[in-house]
């Protein structure tokens, strides 16, 4: 008897770790930054190498931060979407240019239309290296106090938007 209930007792477990493995978000790898203060940094800025961004200008409002690169295809399906967001609404958005050359960078901008407040320009991705970021394009949530609260890697969407970052900032706004 025991005999015949060992492989269906192994088979269960098997079957249940593929049942939750399959309702997981294959994009949502985790971040150790949630929650904890943004990484310090100081870049200089894409559309101005004399001028910096750092992480203490997320201080004070709650903002986007959005690795983008001009080599990311994927960045550029998400452009748009930053666009529309940065002309429809008050939200500060801040990128990070990874790994990327300066001429290139600055020529997206000028063509397609610049969403960022700032843009700090990581040319070899050590400032990504501290965010933790695995590639391009990824979205942070950063609040007043300068703690990142929300880690989106991938393309943003108008249902991502919709659903996860935009209520999200909406509550941190009032806190």
């Amino acid at each position: 008897m025991f005999r015949y209930l060992l492989p269906l007792g192994i088979f269960v477990v098997l079957a249940g770790f593929l049942y939750v493995g399959l309702g997981l978000n294959p994009r949502d790898i985790g971040s150790t930054r949630l929650d904890k203060p943004a990484p310090e940094f100081s870049l200089p800025q894409v559309t101005d190498l004399q001028k910096t961004l750092s992480h203490n200008d997320f201080k004070g409002k709650v903002s986007l931060f959005n690795v983008w690169a001009s080599w990311c295809q994927t960045c550029r399906y998400e452009h748009p979407l930053l666009m529309q967001l940065s002309k429809q609404t008050q939200i500060p958005i801040y990128g990070l240019n990874f790994k990327d050359k300066i001429d290139a960078a600055r020529q997206i901008l000028q063509r397609e239309g610049n969403p960022y407040l700032a843009s700090g320009f990581d040319e070899k991705g050590l400032t990504g290296i501290d965010w933790g970021v695995t590639g391009t394009p990824e979205t942070f949530v950063i609040d007043k106090q300068g703690i990142v609260r929300l880690k989106w890697v991938g393309p943003l969407t108008v249902e991502t938007l919709q659903n996860k970052v935009l209520p999200l900032i909406q509550t941190l706004q009032k806190q």
